[in-house]
């Protein structure tokens, strides 16, 4: 594309797209810190990461939206909407909305002030948070197993671009394809932001077994199981599961709960090693987006009346201080009866 494209959002996530936008075309990079800005133009790094010549820093999100025809929002799920707020006054009908945020919004709720009353007329995609704020039409979403660390380091991977439009996976494809980067697409936005949101609880109950080292039989039981958690969730609330066995769904579980580099499997193993979910979050840099998509999760399943024991297990250990071994050992007895249940 002759236009470079925008992305709001500097941190590690949104410095790796960017890398890879930078092959195919210029790229802007929002940040509201001036010093970031000025390290990006400057330095042609961030984070400690170098960057193209090509990729520019602004503070301007009128200059980018101006500039650019292609957007990519890849902010935190809790500040997704009011960045969303911030730049809606400059997005036109023309813009191409992509994001890469894997998070649910609450609307109507305190995050602190969760109950069992919350359904899913309260509970909101990043898709879904565009097109209500924005006069954006045409809407997408980056998923897929993208480890920001592994994609920096130029290791291959693929990722999926969902959007009802065909026309924004084709844009998503021809900005993104690379040698070692690979674009799927689908139409099911749906099912990919579900699916890319509930696996993060699902890596922080992996990462909790792992610092308990209770061994891969059990933490291959726990992905698989919560896999079907996901999809009887997803099902209650409106998605098609088929993509939940793709690329967006068990490729990216793969990825996020088995990997070190995924920040929701380090926050759950940190808490297997002995830490309170309290401890572990005043001391990370980046947040772990389970965290809240746990408790989100969790009273969904109460609301659509879903026996949902492992996301119970996980919310009682990370609200609750619950203790993780006796959360395993009720885990272990709960009476499951079918292996597949969900087709």
């Amino acid at each position: 594309m002759k236009k470079p494209v925008g992305i709001i959002g500097a941190g590690s996530f949104g410095t790796a797209i960017a890398k890879i936008l930078s092959k195919n075309s210029d790229v802007y990079m929002y940040s509201r810190k001036e010093e970031t800005v000025k390290r990006i133009n400057e330095t042609h790094t961030n984070l400690d990461i170098p960057l193209a010549e090509n990729i520019k820093g602004t503070n301007d999100l009128q200059k980018l939206a101006e500039q650019c025809d292609v957007i990519f929002p890849i902010v935190p799920s809790s500040s997704f909407r009011n960045a969303i707020k911030i730049i809606s006054p400059y997005i036109r009908p023309y813009h191409i909305v992509i994001h890469g945020t894997k998070g649910l919004d609450v609307t109507d709720y305190k995050m602190d002030e969760l109950d069992k009353s919350i359904s899913r007329g309260n509970v909101h995609t990043m898709s879904e948070i565009i097109t209500q704020e924005t006069t954006a039409l045409r809407v997408g979403c980056l998923s897929g197993p993208n480890l920001a660390s592994e994609i920096l380091q130029n290791k291959p991977t693929a990722t999926v671009i969902a959007s009802r439009f065909d026309e924004v996976i084709s844009a998503g494809e021809s900005l993104l394809n690379t040698d070692t980067f690979h674009v799927f697409g689908t139409n099911d936005i749906l099912g990919a932001e579900f699916a890319g949101a509930f696996k993060n609880a699902i890596a922080i109950g992996s990462g909790i077994l792992t610092g308990l080292e209770m061994g891969k039989n059990l933490q291959s039981i726990l992905i698989t199981r919560g896999l079907r958690e996901m999809i009887f969730l997803a099902k209650s609330l409106g998605a098609d599961i088929k993509t939940f066995f793709g690329t967006a769904g068990i490729g990216d579980l793969v990825a996020t709960t088995t990997s070190t580099n995924s920040r929701n499997f380090s926050f759950g193993k940190r808490i297997g090693e002995g830490e309170k979910a309290s401890q572990v979050i005043t001391t990370s840099n980046e947040l772990a987006e389970g965290y809240r998509t746990v408790a989100i999760m969790n009273f969904l399943a109460h609301h659509y009346k879903l026996r949902l024991p492992i996301i119970r297990m996980i919310y009682s250990i990370l609200y609750d201080d619950f203790d993780p071994e006796k959360a395993i050992a009720f885990l272990i007895k709960y009476p499951y009866a079918v292996d597949v249940d969900f087709l």
